[in-house]
């Protein structure tokens, strides 16, 4: 009996000791029921626009992991100096004020947990003329940040800062320049006064690819990359997949080639190189995809270029095309391994081109990487609209490249400019020395592909100069110049030189176009100047209140839709149009975001 009263108080004492961690373990946040109060558990507060509450909702969530790994310290949400101060809190109250507010904009954007994931990269600056007079990048006729932007804009909230691009949202668009003659592209340019700040100016460089008719298309030898993992599992992913892929197909003749290779845990082919026109075998194929598993993204490239190699068309398009979230999570899952991959497959004359899907786990980063890497071009498609203009609509453009390795590099006369930058294009920025070294690679162009870049640039003798010149800098300069002067000729009448390099398809040696940039042909009103001019520019306005608009201080979001609504035009398909909503669905859902980014006049 004494035994047995004794073994009955050790089990009381051990399930008392098992509860009390069950409910250690258990959760003690109701974080959606408005009954909690703050007695050591957390009440949800209410969002708003205040950007104080979003330090508040942050709190909240370094309170939670505080509690995760120290519960003792559960019952109050006073913590120790010690904890504050590893909190993400009082991480960014510590940084510069700019970093602040980023971190806190930031916040305002991503409402939402996800896993998107976007490659950093800081705003062009401007730089002194007397020190850096030129500057050279690589072309970009990506569109896949503009359908992302307004994709994020369709949800209801603004885009993280890194998912906009602004080259890419100016590229969305053609701009209809005059057609090349005896070269594959026209190079087009035209100088007018900034929307952007006062005093300053803007050089609108244009660049039209030959069109071709589809009737002239070379053969294609594609083959249709598809992820069909897991979180592939949705209707604007795999379903949204195999719609964009189906209409592709439709456009194909029996002089091409298709094949499709699948990717989740492992890879395999879902169809062998089968004729373009044998509609009925790919759209079965197409149907037949189920998602589910893991992503071995890895393995279905190397699958996928293996199928190329062997339907290689000599002369024609061979083409890798990867649809994905790119979510890649097992096999070959880092970026630059990936990256070195897809340079050394591009050697066999195999491109890769991307068509993004999805959301809440959308990898950009990898997209932009490999796309870039693989000579071909980076597409977002987020409705059956964006398919039908990437893959109908643009098809030869998609497909078809007139030139590749394709560099700008322009010098400005210190003569005539003080400052300039580029706006954009800031993944595509290369040295001085790589524009002549054709081992360099670029980016490519398509047939009827237009390409659209833009310099702001400050006059010497401008009152409105963003750097201050260097004193000793600015006395060498002019001594060196009063020892070899210019022709008088160039000095006065040259605003800059552009410089342009170019490789044909087949060929492994560029070849270079120059064009001088005339101070003449700077117009003196905005309204004096091109539809283009105009209309481009208020792309780049919008695209820069989207980056916090820190080289702004003359534009707002009113001033974006009255430029682009002025200089609509022709508007052929409605994207221009389309255009103009966003900016105002943007200015309907955080005006005081957008707004304030600009700098005080």
């Amino acid at each position: 009996m004494k035994y047995s009263t004794k073994k009955t108080v050790q089990v009381v004492a051990l399930s008392s000791v098992l509860l009390l961690a069950v409910s250690a373990c258990e959760p003690n946040i109701e974080v959606d029921n408005p009954n909690n109060v703050n007695n050591g558990q957390i009440k949800k507060q209410p969002l708003k626009k205040d950007q104080d509450i979003l330090v508040d909702v942050a709190d909240v969530r370094e309170v939670d992991a505080l509690k995760i790994a120290q519960p003792e310290k559960t019952s109050s949400l006073t913590t120790s100096k010690a904890d504050y101060m590893e909190s993400t809190t009082a991480k960014i109250a510590l940084q510069p004020p700019a970093f602040r507010q980023h971190s806190i904009d930031n916040m305002t954007r991503q409402t939402t947990s996800n896993r998107e994931n976007y490659s950093h990269n800081t705003n062009n600056p401007f730089h002194l003329v007397t020190e850096q007079p030129v500057s050279t990048f690589s072309v970009d006729v990506d569109t896949a940040s503009y359908a992302n932007v307004r994709r994020i804009l369709n949800q209801g909230t603004l885009p993280p800062f890194d998912a906009v691009r602004v080259e890419e949202m100016i590229n969305y668009f053609s701009y209809n320049y005059a057609q090349p003659q005896s070269v594959p592209f026209s190079v087009y340019s035209e100088v007018g006064p900034s929307p952007f700040n006062a005093q300053k100016h803007l050089i609108h460089i244009g660049i039209q690819g030959d069109k071709q008719l589809d009737s002239t298309r070379p053969a294609a030898n594609l083959v249709f990359l598809a992820d069909v993992s897991g979180s592939m599992n949705s209707a604007d992913k795999l379903g949204l997949l195999k719609n964009a892929l189906k209409m592709l197909s439709k456009q194909l003749t029996e002089k091409d080639s298709v094949a499709i290779v699948v990717y989740a845990g492992a890879a395999g082919t879902v169809l062998t190189p089968t004729k373009g026109d044998n509609n009925v075998a790919i759209s079965e194929a197409l149907t037949r995809l189920s998602a589910g598993g893991s992503t071995n993204g890895g393995a279905g490239i190397e699958l996928a270029y293996s199928l190329a190699k062997q339907s290689f068309i000599k002369g024609g398009i061979n083409r890798v095309i990867l649809a994905t979230d790119g979510d890649f999570n097992v096999g070959m899952v880092n970026q630059q391994a990936l990256k070195n991959n897809i340079v050394q497959q591009r050697k066999s004359g195999i491109s890769l081109s991307i068509l993004g899907f999805g959301r809440g786990n959308y990898n950009d980063a990898l997209m932009q990487e490999l796309a870039q890497n693989g000579n071909g071009n980076a597409f977002y498609i987020d409705n059956l609209n964006e398919a039908r203009k990437v893959l109908v609509e643009e098809l030869s453009s998609t497909l078809v490249t007139i030139a590749k390795d394709v560099k700008i590099q322009i010098e400005f006369n210190p003569e005539l400019v003080s400052e300039y930058r580029l706006i954009g294009y800031e993944t595509r920025v290369l040295k001085r020395q790589d524009f002549n070294n054709d081992k360099i690679d670029a980016g490519d162009i398509g047939a009827g592909h237009t390409v659209t870049a833009i310099y702001e640039i400050s006059l010497r003798g401008s009152a409105n100069q963003s750097v201050d010149p260097l004193r000793y800098q600015s006395l060498l300069n002019k001594k060196q110049s009063n020892a070899e002067p210019i022709e008088n000729s160039i000095s006065l009448n040259e605003l800059a030189f552009l410089k342009l390099r170019y490789k044909l398809p087949e060929q492994s040696s560029s070849q270079l176009i120059e064009i001088a940039i005339n101070r003449a042909d700077i117009k003196d009103t905005l309204q004096a100047t091109s539809e283009a001019f105009q209309f481009s520019a208020a792309v780049a306005g919008f695209g820069q209140l989207l980056r916090e608009g820190e080289h702004l201080s003359t534009m707002d979001i009113s001033k974006v839709i009255a430029l682009a609504e002025q200089s609509k035009g022709v508007d052929q398909h409605g994207y221009r149009g389309e255009f103009i909503n966003m900016v105002k669905l943007a200015d309907a859902l955080a005006p005081q975001l957008v707004k304030k980014s600009t700098f005080a006049q």
